[in-house]
């Protein structure tokens, strides 16, 4: 093409001028094809159809005098006429259908095919007018020259022999079949017999399959092409469950055997497969000298003389060693053993060892075979466990393992994330020992890795952390700095991509974490990321699997002050965002959050919020608001939301006399019938509400409870504190007792002995009186940590009261019940917890005794 040219600069020479031509011509050229495919008017009105006709006529006069292509529509809506008019589409227009597909064309053929299997499933007619009307017009159109057409017509043969009466299928298949099982029929109806044969089995008893079926069996065995001794070895497997175990010993397994040695490689492949899946027909005698020695050949030529089967043999490697398993020697087992390994590495040898003589180009197919064998060993990984013991694991298959997660293969590793949770489930204890590649997994270049993952990712991080019992509290430790990083990344790295559903599935499932990790982890690693999602991601169904998974942390985060700081947020930049699309989203979230949480708790932060947006300004928002109005009306208490009822009704009526939105105002007119038909629950149980009402109070007390626990938590560190404050205070005066000791000693010589033995008794003295007084302190602490949910207010201070009696004789301390205080902790019942005012008194009347103890001492010594 030349490039366009302005007119001040044209030029009109012949060079140009033949340019310009050759232009004009190209676009002639391509716009031809958008002409032809444009209909005539007499190829309208050949194709126009009077439209008075009925669906009946129609589809005649189309199947008569129509095109190919409007009898194929015919022929598709044939299910349809069925169930319209039954009796007419079989006495009009399926004859019209069987003289048409003598010469259809193959669109026509398949369409025909799928609309006959259809009819059957839906069961538009009884079997005996099915098969009277239909069958005959499969069975005719079995040995199309097309082989797609012709098994089309096999798949709904096969289908409508399930559904066939045992008398129908002898006269009009089964006699049949023995003739088009011969020799001298043509190679595309002896491979139909074979699949009708494997069919048929399952049909009649087993003398009626060794008398007529058996015989054609074994000649189609020995037929002179490879492709019918390959299909009838296939079918070998069905007809063995037919006959049973006794028939299958004697007859099946040598012709397994003779095809096994078949010169062809697809019929030893054939062979291999159906004698692997009938190992549980065989008894432990055929398995040990038939199956083995079989199996051993196989192995031996996989790698020298027929590759053919190596893929074949990698994937049923898992099944064959278990199914073999209690024949195998020591010996036996290693050597399969070995044999896996060496396929779960094929083709990687090559490309790093460093012999020049491995180091050959390998062709493209090759290449894809050894993907496939590592591919089909990752498979069959699980297998292979249970093969050697999960107790040996480390020993005998970590390496593989290894291997196969870091295979530089897409498959290979995808394969091994989808199988790791069955990996992780046989390990059970010793599931530490694959955290490593837990992690690479995670952390995998290919987001069809991790999706893989990410579908069993919760109970596989279940399984890391509360492993077995025989796991160390350590490993389990140590195991997650290095698995958060793995997550986070997992989390951006599916976040930048363009798969949406791989990120949506990944926020879901991260919703197991408050189980996993600790509530802060997930505050500083997690939560605030979630929320980041909901205000920046554009995909709506990330945004609502974020704000779904906020919610999780947000129930179970311990801390009140990060709760409060995330409600904050999310009233402040969702409720109250500049973006109207934010603030739908703070309405998924509300819904989320009243799924989650307690009614209470709803009411408590978000039911004002929610009613501040029946003053939006953006019309969707109101709208969303008006169907989650219900849901809002259903978290109220009567009488102890009576003020929020009120704050609702007031919404409900601004919005009936202000709202101007025709749409909107629909929806609240409807809104408010079906909040006027709801019935609001009381604070006392009803019959009608129970579940809800159990439900909603277990929430309720799981809140509280992460209240309860705040508290003690705190509690338990300010104790901690004071009493190591009290330790230093007594060991200061405990050196300032020393020092004045020594100066008395030094001033009077004579009652050295007598001082030395009181400073020594008065020290005993206050020591066990230190240690009762620190005893006690710690004794009070533990009925608070163990009866949190059971005492109440008066139990709970005469339980302390008696541990303090109970502190022994020589302590000689008296505490009333006005000195153990109970804390509020929320609406649920109160737990009692010592005041800080009882513990300092504690301890101070112990300081004034050991005080009153040296002055005592001290005046004695004067003396």
């Amino acid at each position: 093409m030349h490039p366009i040219i302005f007119f001040s600069k044209m030029d009109f020479s012949q060079s140009n001028l033949f340019g310009y031509i050759e232009d004009l011509q190209e676009l002639t050229i391509i716009e031809r094809p958008v002409r032809r495919s444009l209909k005539t008017p007499e190829e309208i009105e050949r194709l126009t159809v009077d439209e008075e006709l009925s669906d009946i006529e129609r589809a005649v006069y189309l199947l008569s005098s129509g095109q190919d292509i409007q009898g194929t529509s015919v022929v598709a809506n044939l299910p349809v006429l069925m169930r319209q008019n039954p009796a007419e589409t079989l006495r009009r227009v399926l004859p019209k259908i069987r003289e048409v597909l003598h010469v259809a064309g193959v669109e026509m053929q398949l369409t025909a095919a799928v609309s006959f299997l259809t009819v059957l499933q839906e069961e538009s007619v009884s079997i005996h007018t099915y098969s009277h009307s239909f069958l005959h017009i499969i069975l005719q159109n079995l040995e199309h020259r097309d082989a797609g057409v012709s098994n089309a017509w096999l798949e709904t043969l096969l289908a409508v022999i399930e559904a066939l009466p045992k008398e129908t299928i002898r006269h009009e298949i089964l006699n049949p079949l023995v003739s088009k099982a011969q020799l001298s029929q043509t190679l595309q109806s002896r491979l139909v017999s074979c699949k009708i044969m494997g069919k048929l089995a399952n049909k009649f008893e087993a003398h009626i399959i060794k008398r007529e079926i058996l015989p054609l069996v074994k000649s189609l065995c020995h037929d002179v092409e490879y492709e019918v001794r390959t299909c009838m070895c296939r079918q070998l497997e069905h007809i063995a469950q037919g006959i049973g175990t006794e028939l299958t010993k004697t007859v099946v397994l040598p012709e397994l055997v003779e095809l096994a040695r078949d010169e062809g490689s697809s019929v030893r492949l054939a062979a291999f497969e159906t004698l692997v899946n009938l190992l549980d027909m065989f008894d432990a005698d055929d398995r040990s000298q038939t199956v083995l020695p079989l199996v051993k050949s196989f192995c031996e030529k996989s790698f020298k003389a027929d590759e053919s089967i190596l893929v074949s043999l990698s994937f049923h490697l898992g099944k064959l060693c278990n199914g073999l398993y209690g024949i195998f020697t020591p010996e036996q087992h290693l050597r399969f053993l070995e044999f896996y390994k060496k396929l779960s590495t094929l083709g990687l040898q090559q490309e790093n060892g460093h012999n020049d003589n491995q180091l050959q180009l390998q062709t493209l197919e090759q290449e894809k075979k050894y993907i496939s064998v590592r591919k089909n060993c990752a498979y069959n990984f699980p297998a292979m466990i249970v093969f050697v013991d999960p107790k040996n694991f480390h020993l005998e298959l970590y390496s593989i393992f290894f291997c196969l997660c870091h295979d530089p293969e897409v498959p290979v590793r995808y394969t091994m994330a989808i199988s790791f949770y069955e990996v992780a489930k046989l390990l059970n204890s010793g599931v530490y020992t694959i955290h490593k590649e837990l992690v690479t997994l995670l952390q995998d270049e290919s987001l069809e890795v991790l999706d893989a993952l990410v579908g069993h990712l919760p109970e596989i991080l279940e399984l890391m952390t509360n492993g077995g019992e025989n796991s160390g509290s350590e490993s389990k430790l140590l195991s997650i700095p290095d698995l958060i990083p793995a997550l986070t990344t997992a989390e951006q790295r599916a976040a930048t991509s363009l798969k949406w559903r791989t990120h949506e599935k990944l926020l879901q499932k991260y919703a197991c974490l408050p189980h996993i990790i600790s509530s802060d982890q997930i505050y500083y690693r997690f939560l605030h990321r979630m929320l980041t999602i909901i205000l920046t991601n554009n995909v709506l169904p990330v945004q609502k699997a974020a704000a779904r998974t906020l919610c999780v942390y947000l129930r179970y985060n311990r801390k009140q002050e990060q709760r409060h700081e995330v409600i904050q947020k999310l009233i402040e930049q969702l409720g109250q965002g500049k973006s109207y699309w934010n603030r739908l989203r703070f309405l998924d979230t509300c819904e989320f959050i009243m799924e989650l949480f307690s009614k209470s708790f709803f009411c408590k932060y978000f039911f004002l919020p929610v009613l501040e947006l029946t003053h939006d300004p953006v019309a969707n928002v109101r709208m969303k608001l008006c169907y989650l109005l219900p849901k809002v009306k259903s978290t109220l208490k009567i009488p102890t939301d009576k003020h929020l009822l009120q704050q609702l009704e007031l919404c409900i009526r601004k919005l009936l006399c202000q709202e101007k939105d025709k749409d909107v105002l629909t929806i609240v007119k409807r809104t408010v019938l079906e909040l006027d038909r709801m019935e609001i629950s009381v604070d006392v149980f009803q019959k009608r509400f129970y579940e809800n009402d159990l439900l909603d109070q277990e929430k309720e007390r799981q809140e509280h409870l992460l209240l309860e626990m705040e508290q003690l938590e705190k509690e338990k560190q300010q104790n901690e504190g004071r009493s190591t404050n009290v330790n230093d205070k007594i060991f200061e005066k405990k050196r300032r007792d020393s020092k004045t000791s020594s100066v008395l000693a030094k001033g009077i010589t004579l009652s050295v002995p007598v001082s030395s033995s009181g400073t020594s008794a008065g020290k005993e003295d206050k020591k066990s009186k230190l240690v009762r007084s620190q005893s006690f302190s710690t004794q009070a602490l533990h009925p608070k940590y163990s009866n949190i949910d059971k005492c109440p207010n008066k139990s709970s201070a005469t339980g302390y009261t008696s541990s303090v009696s109970g502190m022994g004789k020589g302590c000689m301390l008296s505490f009333s019940d006005d000195s153990f205080r109970t804390h509020s902790t929320g609406n649920s019942g109160n737990a009692a917890f010592p005041s800080s005012s009882s513990s300092r008194n504690l301890f101070n009347s112990a300081d004034q005794k050991s005080n009153g103890n040296k002055e005592t001492q001290s005046r004695k010594m004067s003396m």
